[in-house]
C-alpha cells in the first residue's frame, strides 16, 4: 500500500525524486567537493522541499476554509526563497539578496507567465481571462513596484556609501509597503470570494487532503531541510563566484528565484495546460505582489536586526527590467485573452534580460 501511494505521489510530483539529492548535497558539503557541484546539488535539493512546503500549506488550507487558507498561502508562498535570502544577509551577500528581489518579480512576470501562456496557448489555443480582475491586479503591482523604484531615483553615492537619507527613505517605503500588504490581506479576508494577494490555489484535487498533523509534520521537516541546504548553498556562493566567473548579481537575479519558486512555477504551468489561464496569471502576479509588498520590506527590517542592513536601491538594469515586466504583463492582460505568441514574446524579453545580466553584471 505504501509503495502504491509513493508511486502515485511521484507521478503527480515528479520533482520529488530530487529528494534523493538531499543526502548527497549534505555529503558534498561535509567532504568539501567542488564548490560549483556543492552549489548545484544543494540547489537541486531545495526544489522538492519547496514543493513539500507547498503541499503542506495546501493541506492546512483544506482544513481552515478558503479565507484562512488564503492567508496561509500568502504567508508561506515564498518560504524557500525567504530562507535562502536570510542566510545570504547573514553572510553579507547583500547584492545577491537585492538581485533576488527583482529577479523574483521579473521571473514571475516574464518567465513563469511567458512559459505558462506559451504552453497553454499551444495546447488550448486562445485562452480567455477575467480582464478586469487581472488588470486591477497588474495596476496594484505597478504601484508596488513604484514603491521599490522610488528610493533608487533619489539615491546618490557619497564617500561613505549610499546617502543616509536614502537609507531612511528605504525604511519608510518598507513600512508603507507592509501596511499596504496587511490591508490587502484584510480586504481579501472580508470578501465572499477570496482573490488577490491572499488567494489560495484552486487546483483540481486528485488525492484527499492531508490531515492537519501530517501537514504540520511535512512543513516542519521540509523547512528544516531547506534551512540546512540554504546554509550550504549560500556558503558556496563566494567560491562559485570566484571559480566560475558567474557574478553574485546573476546568481541572485536568475538562479535563486528559480530555485526557490520552482514548485509554484510548475503549478502555474500545469493550470495553464488545463485551460485555466486566469488562475495561472493569478499565481504569477500574486507571487510578484507578495515579493514587492512583503518579502522586500521584511528583508529591509530583518537585515537591521542581523546587523547587515540592506536598502531598496537598485541598479539601472534592475529598474528597467521591473518596469518592462509590469508594463508588458499589463498589455498582455488588457485585451482579456492570451495566445502562444504573447507567451513566446514574454520569454524572449526574459532571455534578453538574462543575457544582459550575465554579460554586464552590476
Amino acid at each position: 500500500m505504501l509503495m502504491i501511494r509513493l508511486s502515485k505521489y511521484l507521478q503527480q510530483k515528479p520533482f520529488s525524486l530530487l529528494l534523493l539529492v538531499f543526502p548527497i548535497a549534505i555529503a558534498s558539503a561535509y567532504f568539501q567537493w567542488n564548490p560549483v557541484l556543492v552549489f548545484s546539488l544543494s540547489a537541486a535539493g531545495v526544489i522538492p522541499l519547496a514543493g513539500l512546503i507547498g503541499d503542506g500549506t495546501e493541506g492546512l488550507a483544506a482544513h481552515t476554509g478558503p479565507k484562512v487558507g488564503g492567508l496561509i498561502n500568502a504567508t508561506l508562498g515564498n518560504a524557500a526563497e525567504l530562507i535562502i535570502t536570510l542566510f545570504a544577509i547573514h553572510k553579507g551577500l547583500l547584492e545577491l539578496v537585492k538581485a533576488s528581489i527583482t529577479g523574483s518579480i521579473i521571473g514571475n512576470l516574464l518567465f513563469v507567465l511567458g512559459i505558462s501562456i506559451l504552453a497553454g496557448g499551444i495546447k488550448n489555443g486562445v485562452q480567455k481571462i477575467d480582464r478586469q480582475h487581472t488588470v486591477n491586479n497588474t495596476i496594484l503591482l505597478s504601484i508596488a513596484v513604484l514603491g521599490l523604484v522610488i528610493p533608487s531615483l533619489f539615491s546618490h553615492s557619497t564617500a561613505s556609501g549610499i546617502n543616509e537619507k536614502v537609507e531612511i527613505l528605504s525604511l519608510c517605503v518598507a513600512g508603507v509597503m507592509i501596511s499596504l500588504y496587511v490591508l490587502g490581506i484584510l480586504f481579501s479576508l472580508n470578501q465572499k470570494k477570496t482573490k488577490g494577494m491572499a488567494a489560495p490555489l484552486e487546483e483540481d484535487q486528485d488525492h484527499p487532503a492531508w490531515s492537519v498533523k501530517k501537514s504540520l509534520i511535512v512543513l516542519a521537516m521540509a523547512t528544516g531541510g531547506i534551512v540546512w541546504l540554504s546554509e550550504i548553498l549560500v556558503g558556496s556562493v563566494e567560491a562559485v563566484v570566484a571559480g566560475s566567473g558567474i557574478s553574485e548579481f546573476f546568481l541572485g537575479i536568475i538562479l535563486v528565484p528559480i530555485i526557490g519558486n520552482v514548485a509554484e512555477h510548475l503549478v502555474a504551468i500545469n493550470v495553464a495546460l488545463k485551460n485555466k489561464m486566469e488562475l495561472s496569471m493569478e499565481i504569477a502576479i500574486s507571487s510578484s505582489l507578495q515579493i514587492a509588498l512583503f518579502v522586500a520590506p521584511f528583508l529591509v527590517f530583518i537585515s537591521l536586526l542581523m546587523k547587515n542592513p540592506i536598502n531598496l536601491v537598485f541598479n539601472t538594469f534592475e529598474l528597467a527590467a521591473l518596469m518592462a515586466g509590469v508594463l508588458i504583463s499589463y498589455f498582455v492582460a488588457a485585451d482579456g485573452e492570451t495566445n502562444y505568441l504573447e507567451g513566446a514574446a514574454l520569454l524572449a524579453v526574459y532571455v534578453i534580460f538574462g543575457f544582459a545580466f550575465f554579460i554586464f553584471p552590476s
